[in-house]
């Protein structure tokens, strides 16, 4: 894999890649994470080589020991993994900016999943604050959210998640945070198994939901809960 990145190295470089975790899920917050680097082309470059070294792609094609081993390599662990708040890690000491979003089940049930999917990115890119700044933005998907309709500099990127490193980041670092979620919420509702499969539509968790109900994390509007209400 060549990230999109390796051709757009500029002088200087201001770039934002977006995704977003748990459309499919019938529990569960969608989760989202904007990563951003800024600074000279050359010192994004230099970092290439270690992001190809881990194997940094669509978290959906990497096994949760093998992001798990990503997530340490850029000196993060649980604890730094929040929400609603700018983070960063470094990487041959180059600096790379992240936060994190989610938009739980009861908003996703008012507002749909593709709404609430595209809120939780564009709450990511205010939590960076780079809405307003000179900054290109990738998100993954072909739709923005309305508030960035207008705006130059904003790109849809189709599987986005396998071709540019920000993106991809931004996959690995949102599908870890919403696994760890889902293993807390699995000690609060035991019966479900959401530490084993993280509320997709299993079988195992078809079943749970037919034999003890629907949880107060369930999305209330999806097929495979509304029928148990």
């Amino acid at each position: 894999m060549e990230f999109l990145e390796c051709s757009y190295i500029k002088e200087n470089i201001s770039l934002v890649g977006v995704d977003e975790v748990g459309r499919g899920p019938l529990a569960g917050p969608v989760v989202s994470c904007a990563c951003s680097f800024k600074g000279r082309g050359d010192a994004l470059k230099e970092t290439f080589e270690f992001f190809y070294d881990l194997g940094v792609t669509d978290s959906k094609k990497i096994s949760p020991q093998k992001r798990k081993k990503i997530i340490s390599s850029l000196g993060l662990d649980e604890s730094l993994l929040v929400f609603n708040k700018a983070l960063s890690f470094k990487v041959l000491g180059h600096r790379f900016n992240f936060t994190l979003c989610e938009v739980g089940p009861s908003e996703i049930d008012d507002i749909n999943i593709l709404e609430a999917s595209l809120r939780s990115m564009y709450l990511c890119l205010q939590g960076l604050k780079v809405v307003e700044e000179d900054c290109d933005i990738w998100l993954d998907g072909n739709k923005i959210p309305r508030e960035l309709k207008g705006r130059g500099q904003v790109e849809a990127i189709v599987k986005g998640d396998s071709k540019s490193l920000l993106i991809a980041l931004a996959s690995i670092i949102a599908k870890e945070k919403r696994d760890l979620l889902m293993e807390e919420f699995a000690q609060i509702y035991p019966h479900y198994g959401f530490e084993k499969h993280a509320g997709y539509p299993t079988k195992f968790h078809k079943e749970a939901i037919e034999s003890h109900g629907v949880s107060p994390i369930h999305r209330r509007t999806f097929k495979g809960v509304r029928e148990f209400l």
